[in-house]
C-alpha cells in the first residue's frame, strides 16, 4: 500500500500525485544554476522514476534547454500561470523524473540526505555532520546510496 503523496504549484492549477511508499528522501543542490533557477540559496531535488509521477490537474508548460555541447537536453515542467518549477527530466538520465521537493504537499516533512555543489554554498548554511557533501557533483554510485538511503 503507497501513502497518498501530491503536490502542485504555488497557485494550484497543476497538480500532481508520487506513486510511491513513502516521502521521497531529498538533497539540496547548491550550483549556480539551482539558486538561479530557485532563486534561493540552493533547491532541494528528488530523483524518481518518472513512471511513479503523474500530472493530475493541468498542464505544465514545458522549457527545453540543450547543454552548449549538445550531448544533453532538460526538460522543465511548470505551472504556465505562476511558474513554479515542478519536475525536470533529462536525456542523460532516461526515465529518471526531478522532482522540486518544495512542491511537495508535505515538504515540512521531507529529510535532506545529501547536498552537492558545496562549493558554491552560501556562508550561513549549515550542513548537519554524517550527511555526505561533495564539492560538486557525486559520484553517480555515491549519490545514488546517499538518496536511496543505503550508504
Amino acid at each position: 500500500m503507497t501513502d497518498t503523496i501530491e503536490g502542485g504549484c504555488r497557485c494550484g492549477r497543476v497538480r500532481y500525485r508520487l506513486d510511491l511508499p513513502a516521502l521521497p528522501r531529498v538533497y539540496a543542490c547548491h550550483c549556480r544554476d539551482c539558486q538561479t533557477w530557485s532563486g534561493s540559496a540552493f533547491s532541494l531535488n528528488t530523483p524518481l522514476p518518472e513512471d511513479t509521477l503523474s500530472v493530475t490537474a493541468g498542464e505544465p508548460a514545458i522549457f527545453e534547454l540543450t547543454s552548449p555541447d549538445g550531448s544533453r537536453t532538460s526538460r522543465q515542467r511548470a505551472c504556465p500561470v505562476c511558474f513554479t518549477r515542478i519536475y525536470n527530466t533529462n536525456t542523460r538520465r532516461p526515465g529518471v523524473a526531478g522532482v522540486r521537493a518544495g512542491t511537495l504537499d508535505r515538504s515540512d516533512a521531507l529529510a535532506i540526505v545529501a547536498h552537492i555543489w558545496t562549493k558554491r554554498k552560501l556562508e550561513g548554511i549549515d550542513i548537519p555532520t554524517g550527511v555526505p557533501v561533495w564539492d560538486e557533483g557525486a559520484p553517480p554510485d555515491d549519490f545514488a546510496q546517499a538518496v536511496a538511503g543505503t550508504q
